[in-house]
């Protein structure tokens, strides 16, 4: 590893605010971000191509290749990060620090590092001598709507060319992920009739109402823990959370509106339409009960899970290259849009738990096994 060109790498890219948010005065352009990726790639004789990414705050893709014709391995990252808390940082989000052998920053492993870590790789490498191959994709909007890898999937998708592997480079402290969970997302909300507290017979309380669709529910995650069991999960079933609730409006009113938001996390055997429809079973009492009263609905469109179906040669060579055996995760990736790309899996420097965290750190002294793995990933794959 050149140590003082793979930090001056990451200066420049924990520098540019790229982050993402549903509030829109925290929603900030990833463009700088993939300039950067283009002024970085194209020296290197990398083909690049700046995409946009339709509904979106100006935000943009990149498709990036040395080499011609199809097949070849893919590294693939997102280029936006969490919004900062600065009051919780040490240090400023977007310059990068060193501490104890720490390098701390916003997205040094979640996930703009990686891009270090590919381009450190790349300049390691006479790229003159590549068989097959060596593409770089960036998205957009993973942290929110993943609209970023649902487009470039299917702009990749539809190409004549296309990579036969593609690595994500999410903190997985170098261990492959060959599956994981996805995720939906569902509001409850219900209608009552508003009166004065004094006299509760003259109204309907929903906040009442959603009380029995949340006990409904609760029923429901005690038998999803029986259902669709995959023992390669730590948490080896669906599981459902009621994450917020919300309603009425004083202590001497009837409510009359009132809602949840809860969360359900998908298993390869139980997608999103399974989910929704143990869901409406569930809540069928009570949908019964107060006819026209309640409304159930996504609250975003479902992320759904990674199946992890690669052939086990690829599974064989990345168990060889990281020294780590293949499991499986309870959180998700655009994993779950680029499988139907190609062969992919997740794999990447840092660890999770300091994902969306404050003093956010990359721990150097795993940096050379890191980039090891993907040089040695190359070697085998593309060379």
């Amino acid at each position: 590893m050149n140590r003082e060109r793979f930090l001056k790498l990451y200066r420049e890219i924990i520098a540019i605010n790229s982050s993402s948010s549903e509030k829109p005065e925290e929603d900030v352009s990833n463009e700088k971000v993939i300039d950067l990726l283009i002024s970085w790639l194209t020296p290197l004789g990398f083909s690049a191509a700046k995409i946009p990414v339709p509904g979106t705050r100006n935000k943009f893709n990149l498709i990036a290749k040395y080499g011609t014709g199809s097949g070849g391995l893919a590294f693939s990252g997102h280029t936006d990060t969490v919004p900062a808390n600065t009051a919780l940082w040490s240090s400023s989000p977007f310059q990068t620090e060193i501490r104890n052998n720490r390098l701390y920053g916003l997205g040094v492993i979640d996930m703009k590092g990686f891009f270090v870590f590919v381009m450190e790789t790349l300049l390691s490498l006479d790229l003159t001598k590549l068989q097959k191959p060596v593409w770089v994709l960036a998205t957009a909007d993973e942290e929110t709507t993943m609209n970023g890898a649902i487009h470039l999937a299917k702009h990749l998708g539809a190409a004549p060319e296309k990579p036969d592997m593609i690595i994500i480079g999410e903190p997985t402290s170098m261990v492959p992920v060959v599956m994981h969970k996805g995720q939906l997302v569902q509001v409850i909300k219900c209608s009552g009739i508003g009166g004065h507290a004094s006299n509760p017979g003259k109204g309907l309380s929903a906040i009442k109402i959603l009380h029995k669709c949340m006990t409904e529910l609760y029923r429901l995650e005690e038998q999803l823990r029986e259902y669709a069991r995959e023992e390669l999960f730590e948490v080896p079933c669906p599981t459902l959370n009621i994450g917020e609730i919300k309603g009425g409006d004083a202590p001497n009113k009837i409510a009359d509106h009132a809602e949840l938001v809860f969360e359900a996390r998908l298993m390869p055997e139980a997608d999103s339409h399974i989910i929704r429809k143990l869901t409406r079973e569930a809540l069928a009492p009570v949908l019964a009960a107060y006819p026209g009263r309640i409304t159930l609905e996504d609250a975003y469109p479902p992320t759904e899970a990674f199946a992890g179906k690669i052939p086990a040669v690829l599974r064989d060579l990345l168990r060889e290259v990281s020294g780590k055996e293949p499991v499986a995760v309870n959180y998700a990736t655009e994993a779950t849009y680029f499988q139907t790309v190609a062969a992919t899996a997740v794999m990447g420097p840092g660890s999770i738990d300091m994902a969306h965290q404050p003093d956010e750190y990359l721990d150097l002294s795993e940096a050379e096994h890191g980039l090891e793995t993907l040089r040695s990933l190359l070697l085998k794959t593309v060379f």
